[in-house]
């Protein structure tokens, strides 16, 4: 998500170039049989905003607190003592109870940002236990990983009766692997590899799906993005001024639940389907928190209304 030119803090630390793993039989096969990765990963030194696809693998790794993040930066405002650590201030969801109360305001119990936050690591556990309900008793999908040793030991071994698809084996994709790593195995961002678990869907994609839903339906999704920065292409350690259309915060926040997935597909461990259908779940698993949540307000509260992910209008 955007921030204010000010945001230094919001620099990670990332993944030096050319720090690819499991690109090596050996130690492919060492990772696949639970055995430590034998060589970490080598991080450039100077931290800097997210630019390049590696970069997004680094920062989906392991880092739960993105949506909360973005819950204070929607929900806070701005700090003209401490820019730095300011947030947007953007208002709450036009059907909020509390908008156009003179006396009140939303606070820890219902419609207030505490509340906001407080629903978000809910979500998430019940979001990640119905993706393994699917992982472990449903699809039990392959890892990308492993399907390149089946790639790996059909052209380099011969071993003709793995099953793979004419297109992947004559891919100018595949090409340029062999020809930069010497092998066919599917080079990763993660000295680990995969999770053992099945590929399908994506657990941590539909804890961003879940945990953006859930903040599209409680802050104001058409709200405008103020003095919007990027990383700047020359030198990513700096900002620059965004320059281009209206950024929304529902835009965004659909930005923040992309990325979070596609991120993980860039560091070799999902296919694309994993994250592009986790969308969908999370979001139906969000939008069944908001529907038992309605049963508990004492506020006259008439519906939660957002904008799904395929660009129709839900009402809660």
């Amino acid at each position: 998500m955007p921030r204010t030119a000010a945001s230094s803090f919001r620099r990670i630390r990332t993944a030096a170039a050319g720090t690819d793993f499991l690109t090596n039989y050996d130690e492919w096969l060492a990772i696949q049989n639970g055995i430590p990765p034998a060589k970490p990963t080598s991080f450039d030194p100077t931290p800097r905003y997210i630019a390049t696809g590696r970069d997004l693998a680094e920062y989906v790794h392991n880092n739960p607190a993105a949506f909360w993040s973005a819950a204070l930066l929607l929900g806070v405002g701005p700090d003209k003592a401490n820019a730095e650590y300011g947030g947007f201030g953007i208002p709450f969801s036009k059907s909020n109870p509390y908008l156009n109360s003179k006396t009140q305001t939303g606070g820890y119990g219902t419609f207030g940002l505490p509340y906001a936050q407080s629903l978000l690591p809910v979500t998430a556990s019940l979001a990640i236990r119905v993706a393994y309900w699917q992982k472990f008793y449903v699809h039990r999908a392959l890892r990308p990983e492993a399907y390149g040793g089946l790639i790996h030991h059909r052209l380099a071994d011969k071993v003709d009766v793995y099953p793979v698809h004419g297109d992947i084996l004559n891919s100018a994709a595949l090409a340029r692997s062999v020809g930069k790593f010497g092998t066919h195995l599917l080079s990763h961002v993660y000295p680990e590899g995969a999770p053992i678990h099945s590929s399908y869907p994506g657990g941590a994609a539909q804890i961003a799906a879940s945990n953006v839903t859930i903040l599209k339906a409680l802050f104001d999704e058409d709200a405008v993005i103020p003095n919007p920065v990027q990383p700047d292409p020359k030198d990513p350690t700096k900002l620059i001024p965004y320059q281009g259309e209206p950024l929304t915060v529902g835009g965004e926040l659909n930005k923040l639940a992309w990325n979070y997935g596609i991120g993980r597909d860039w560091a070799g461990i999902h296919w694309r389907s994993d994250f592009s259908a986790s969308l969908a779940l999370g979001e139906a698993l969000a939008i069944s928190v908001l529907r038992d949540e309605r049963q508990t307000y004492r506020e006259p509260f008439e519906k939660f209304t957002f904008t799904r992910f395929d660009g129709t209008r839900a009402e809660v």
